[in-house]
């Protein structure tokens, strides 16, 4: 396996662009047929109709949907993988509503980043599920933040001034999600003075004010949670396309270059309920080290031993794995579905 594709993979999600890896592989169970992988950045993609054109629906349709897309005929395996940037919660404000905000986004899978102008609110002992704690004035903040397609950004500072300064700053970048505190006439009178500002109605528009879904919260937890209901919502409701979670230490692994020998699978075909969604993956060593999880329970501990088969011979091999019926009783299972996993050495 190339460690150089998913180190690319890394820099153009770094960089806020979606990617698709392609992995082509040969019928022929010999060991020497190693996969074929190719990467396609977000921008390569939007007019490479010179490809073969199942090649191209398949790389296309995973960019467009977010999902893993498989095939499979009598020449061989054809998977294209998307890969995009990481949810990343930008909290500009350290106050009391950011506390919960930052655990509760941290647990949703937010990689959140939290920024305050004061070191006794800006400090990892108060956000230690952050990813980030940056003490920073909020004029100075944002060239640390890496702000781009995928940051959904919460403005939630300590006073309406401090609101309106990190809104210009914001308003000149493309995020996923901008959203901003405020009563309704305190953001009626901000939107109208940056209006007159300059900032067009197509740009304000974009901004969710009062933030968060009206759930009628009062406490700072309550409010927090409405403000990641209405993240979320925007992230899987009103997107465009799915958005695939990212297991960054998987990816960061299949990026390493390791003397030792490894397995990687992935989930490629789903049907009914299945603990994990296509695309999921797990790297196996022989060690029994694993990281990442395509489900746990029997379905791992049937693949880890196909995987140390993998390993031994080379190739790849494909596993049909059964949760129905007896099945799913016998293992204690409560999903119901089947899943279709790929095994490569790597």
């Amino acid at each position: 396996m190339d460690e150089k594709i998913y180190q690319e993979v890394s820099k153009e999600i770094d960089k806020g662009y979606k990617a698709v890896v392609l992995t082509a592989l040969n019928r022929s169970s010999e060991p020497s047929k190693v996969p074929l992988k190719k990467l396609f950045s977000e921008l390569e993609l939007v007019d490479m109709r010179d490809m073969e054109e199942m090649v191209y629906k398949l790389t296309k349709d995973a960019l467009c949907t977010g999902k893993l897309q498989y095939y499979s005929d009598q020449t061989g395996i054809f998977i294209a993988e998307p890969y995009f940037p990481e949810s990343r919660l930008i909290v500009l404000g350290g106050g009391h509503i950011a506390k919960p905000l930052a655990e509760f986004a941290s647990k949703c899978g937010f990689g959140v980043t939290v920024v305050d102008d004061r070191i006794t609110f800006a400090n990892n002992e108060r956000f230690p599920l952050a990813r980030q704690v940056i003490c920073e004035s909020f004029d100075q903040c944002f060239s640390l933040l890496n702000i781009n397609r995928s940051a959904f950004v919460v403005i939630i500072t300590r006073g309406h001034r401090h609101d309106i300064d990190c809104l210009r700053s914001v308003l000149q970048l493309e995020t996923a999600y901008t959203g901003m505190i405020g009563s309704r006439r305190r953001v009626h009178a901000a939107m109208e003075q940056l209006f007159m500002e300059g900032y067009s109605s197509e740009k304000l528009d974009i901004v969710r004010a009062p933030i968060g879904l009206d759930i009628g919260g009062i406490t700072p937890e309550e409010i927090a949670v409405s403000i990641l209901a209405e993240v979320i919502q925007c992230k899987r409701k009103y997107s465009k396309s799915n958005w695939p979670e990212l297991d960054k230490e998987v990816l960061d692994e299949l990026g390493t270059v390791k003397n030792d020998s490894r397995a990687v699978v992935t989930i490629v075909e789903t049907k009914g309920s299945v603990p994990r969604d296509i695309g999921a993956k797990m790297i196996v060593w022989t060690d029994g080290r694993t990281l990442g999880s395509i489900g746990g329970g029997c379905s791992e501990s049937v693949v880890i031993g196909v995987a140390y088969d993998v390993i031994r011979d080379g190739g790849y091999k494909t596993v049909d794995i059964d949760m129905t019926g007896e099945v799913a009783e016998d293992e204690g299972m409560v999903c119901g579905g089947t899943m279709k996993v790929l095994i490569e050495k790597c």
